[in-house]
């Protein structure tokens, strides 16, 4: 049993340490970055599970906003009023939702789990673009519309998100199986 949960710590801060690579690994464009952040906490919630996958993003979150500079743009609490933070906090739910879509089942079809990546996917620009109209038009004072909204904060972003989720499903259905496979030799 205590093996088990030291395989589930060092686990979880494996993939809370690569998104924080992900992070650094961006290509500019307007407004928010493209980054590999998404691949990772995707790739969290399918080979540890929706609980275990979601408590690495929080880890991560966490690093950020106590002040290390592990966001795109940095760190620190005053983080949660930039209004990219919405896309942050969409990780953490969308690694949850993705992990317990895709490991319903032992052995997940490619269908499935592009899926879950998919209602992932979903869950991160829904909650990034609230956050981001919110913050502009309530906080900061610089209204956007919900047609720049839409172009700069979703269309975009999305086309390299998309080849994010295939890969990530691509990656997860060779790893979920051997990930399944070391827990039942434990």
């Amino acid at each position: 049993m205590k093996q088990n949960h030291t395989r589930n710590l060092i686990l979880c801060s494996l993939f809370a340490a690569l998104t924080v690579v992900g992070a650094f690994i961006r290509i500019p464009i307007p407004v928010v970055p493209f980054t590999l952040q998404l691949l990772f906490t995707m790739m969290a919630g399918l080979l540890l599970g929706g609980k275990l996958g979601a408590a690495s993003v929080c880890v991560y979150i966490v690093m950020g906003l106590i002040g290390l500079p592990v966001f795109t743009e940095g760190g620190g609490f005053a983080y949660v009023l930039k209004p990219s933070f919405g896309y942050i906090l969409g990780f953490a739910v969308a690694s949850y939702v993705t992990g317990k879509i895709a490991n319903q089942t032992v052995n997940p079809s490619y269908r499935r789990l592009l899926a879950a990546n998919f209602v992932g996917l979903g869950i991160v620009y829904l909650m990034g673009m609230v956050y981001y109209y919110v913050m502009s038009n309530f906080y900061l004072g610089s209204p956007i519309g919900l047609w720049p909204l839409f172009l700069y904060c979703f269309l975009l972003a999305v086309p390299g998100d998309i080849l994010l989720c295939i890969l990530a499903t691509i990656l997860g259905k060779r790893l979920i199986p051997l990930m399944h496979h070391q827990r039942m030799e434990r």
